[in-house]
């Protein structure tokens, strides 16, 4: 759901030049700016694939709730894989900015009793610790997703009306996948004081776009 929104405002706005799409199935768009690359297995990939060459930044919106998962397949999915990406794509493209999508609530000490949140937290430290030009870990919340979009977990189509009502009570909570994506293109050629960005920064950030 983040993926397909943020795409589509990278092939909407003009600040967007090229797009990869990389993912495990077809996107089912086409666009003058859009390329695919179909990856079976994101941790099979090697540091020295050309497809990750040139790129000034990398929106990682891949991601997994930790519902029925044990610690060690959370973790594989959430953590191993991210950073293995993010390795890639340094191999590759060393000046760009890398924007993992974490989530609210996320433990950045790695201590606390949430599997999910430790698990998050050390993505985000690991990531913020490598040397691409900038690092930037996203914080959303409850999203509103763009209209258009196709590819929404079943339990989204019940659960979108309370959009309103929830910007209304804790409009710090909730921001719409367009803010997300036009924050993200925001932080690709502008320098920002937090690596962490929160629901207000978000919004805060796209509405200077």
């Amino acid at each position: 759901m983040v993926g397909e929104g943020v795409l589509l405002e990278c092939l909407a706005n003009p600040l967007v030049t090229d797009v990869l799409s990389v993912s495990r199935r077809p996107c089912g768009r086409t666009h003058a700016k859009l390329k695919e690359f179909i990856v079976s297995d994101f941790l099979k990939l090697k540091p020295d694939d050309a497809h990750f060459k040139g790129y000034d930044a990398c929106f990682f919106c891949a991601g997994i709730s930790s519902v029925g998962l044990k610690e060690a397949d959370y973790t594989r999915i959430t953590f191993d894989t991210t950073v293995h990406f993010a390795n890639v794509v340094l191999a590759q493209s060393p000046a760009a900015v890398f924007t993992y999508v974490s989530g609210a609530g996320t433990d950045s000490t790695e201590k606390g009793r949430s599997m999910w949140a430790r698990v998050k937290g050390k993505t985000e430290n690991t990531l913020a610790s490598m040397p691409f030009r900038r690092v930037y870990n996203f914080r959303p919340a409850f999203m509103k997703a763009t209209e258009g979009q196709v590819h929404l977990l079943p339990l989204y189509k019940y659960i979108s009306w309370m959009y309103p009502l929830l910007k209304a009570i804790i409009p710090s909570g909730v921001s719409t996948l367009q803010e997300v994506a036009l924050a993200m293109i925001q932080l690709v050629d502008r320098d920002f004081p937090k690596t962490i960005i929160t629901v207000k920064d978000i919004k805060e950030l796209a509405k200077s776009a």
